[in-house]
């Protein structure tokens, strides 16, 4: 460990300072190609901050936008888009290590640390194997999407038109970005609204948000547990049990409280109705895709959706919030302190109090992140309150679901939203370690004192 500290502090930037630039990087240069004349259908300029919206979005695994994506640019500039969505989702460090593995040569330590940095490892150790196990899911996983959405988009559209859309909505879909190129087909801002009922494309798009947020270290997990019986680990089962029973509650919640709105569900069959609001529970998850108009719902509905969002995806994956274990540990501490327990227990484990106190660290510094973009843009804006704390937590949460708020944002509102979909990209915690000038650790332990809570 000493001289992995040595060697990052010999070659300049720490890594999280490293992963943060690179983000920041690579939005920017996305942003100077989007907005230049090719990028566009019109072959004009595109405003260099709904450019930068755009990189930022696409990179963060977002999905807000401020213009249409299929209307407003080309082929060119949706490649583009996907690239930033494929780079976004796996991290940059993933996919340049990935190089030097396919070529057979060994990754450095640096990049190894970097590596590790950026898929939120607590370690070095198989640190190689897990991008590999990365990679291998993404080809998989996004091929098989591809394919599968092609042959359902062809029914509907000619045959190159709807290879891009599966290819897209496939690598969008597994990356949790919400990015859509339907808007020429279904009409601008439509997301996945006119395959409400189908069953083909809300099923694969559905599998493939939650595989890509389940995260890379349960997938990792699971796979050597059905190859080389393994044990499950705590933090798989976290995960996944965590993931069931939100989108268990999400869909019987939004089931319940649209069952007779006449702008959402009253109009469908009860088949519609239950696969719409599964989707709507998914989707939250940080993958921004809808087939219900977001905006028509009660507010009720959507401050269940904000929930959702605020949570969002699982460590180690492709989304965004302050993800499922964090919350599963802040319950479980809740939990463990009306029982009357020292420590925090969690499925029959001792959680380390340093990831107890790391927990409550996001979730409060995520909060205060959410509360006071709302109130920014409380004053720049004229939207109500609810559509303003819906649209930031969207942000926050990558997820890309909107109240329909986001094209009319004024030029202050979209640099909010755009800082805010960063931060949540990068995590909040995360950006504050990287502005910090260095760790500054604890040579002496200070007197014990009490204070009174509660």
């Amino acid at each position: 460990m000493l001289f992995e500290r040595k060697l990052i502090h010999s070659r300049g930037l720490r890594p999280i300072q490293f992963v943060v630039l690179s983000f920041a990087a690579v939005i920017l240069l996305g942003g100077i190609i989007l907005c230049l004349p090719f990028s566009s259908r019109s072959g004009q300029f595109t405003p260099f901050l709904d450019a930068l919206f755009t990189a930022t979005s696409a990179t963060c695994v977002t999905g807000l936008v401020v213009v249409d994506t299929a209307q407003h640019y080309s082929l060119f500039g949706q490649t583009v888009i996907l690239f930033l969505i494929q780079i976004g989702g796996l991290g940059y460090m993933t996919i340049a290590s990935f190089i030097p593995i396919l070529l057979g040569r060994r990754v450095d330590l640096l990049d190894r640390i970097r590596l590790a940095e950026q898929l939120n490892s607590s370690g070095l150790k198989g640190i190689v194997l897990l991008a590999k196990y990365v990679m291998g899911t993404v080809l998989i996983a996004e091929g098989i999407g591809a394919i599968i959405l092609f042959f359902r988009f062809w029914v509907d559209m000619p045959f190159w038109k709807a290879l891009w859309a599966g290819i897209f909505h496939s690598v969008s879909a597994f990356c949790n970005a919400g990015f859509d190129v339907l808007g020429t087909y279904s009409g601008p801002y439509s997301s996945l609204t006119a395959y409400r009922g189908d069953l083909t494309v809300n099923l694969t798009i559905c599998f493939l948000i939650i595989l890509g947020g389940l995260g890379f270290f349960v997938i990792a997990n699971m796979v050597r547990h059905f190859r080389y019986r393994e044990p499950i680990t705590l933090q798989s089962r976290v995960v996944i049990l965590t993931t069931i029973i939100l989108l268990a509650l999400g869909t019987l919640a939004i089931l319940g409280l649209e069952w007779g709105n006449p702008r959402t569900l009253a109009p469908l069959s009860f088949g519609e109705k239950l696969l719409s609001s599964f989707f709507q529970s998914v989707t939250p998850r940080t993958a921004g895709f809808n087939t219900l108009d977001i905006g028509g719902m009660n507010v009720a509905t959507l401050m269940v959706i904000v929930l959702l969002m605020f949570i969002g995806a699982s460590p180690g994956g492709t989304g965004g919030g302050v993800k499922t274990s964090t919350f599963a540990l802040l319950i479980a501490t809740v939990r463990s302190t009306v029982r009357g327990f020292p420590d925090t227990v969690l499925m029959g484990r001792r959680i380390d109090p340093y990831q107890v106190r790391k927990a409550v660290s996001i979730v409060a510094l995520s909060f205060t992140l959410v509360v006071l973009a709302s109130a920014l843009l409380s004053q720049s804006e004229i939207f109500d309150f609810h559509k303003l704390i819906f649209e930031v937590t969207s942000a926050f949460g990558t997820v890309g679901l909107s109240t329909g708020i986001t094209p009319s944002l004024t030029a202050v509102g979209k640099v909010v939203v755009l800082l805010v979909v960063f931060a949540g990209r990068v995590g909040p915690l995360t950006l504050l370690l990287a502005l910090a000038q260095g760790r500054r650790e604890p040579r002496i332990r200070y007197p014990e004192e009490v204070v009174i809570v509660g």
